[in-house]
């Protein structure tokens, strides 16, 4: 086996390997996609609106004591 055998080879194999492992990937319905995706969002949403209530209260805090 010469070196241009390799550089065509490898890459050849490695592609028909990865067509392989897909087809053994368990893909997620498009419904649980969605719902997966709703509820990053409303968590994200949950936590940036804790997050900015406990900066505002802490600002208050903080501009009393060192007022």
């Amino acid at each position: 086996m010469n070196i241009a055998d390799t550089f065509v080879r490898k890459p050849v194999k490695f592609i028909s390997e990865v067509r392989q492992e897909l087809y053994k990937v368990n893909w997620s319905t498009r419904q649980e996609v969605l719902s997966s995706t709703l509820v990053v969002i409303a968590s994200t949403f949950l936590v940036a609106v804790f997050i900015g209530t406990v900066d505002m209260l802490f600002s208050k805090i903080l501009s009393v004591v060192f007022r």
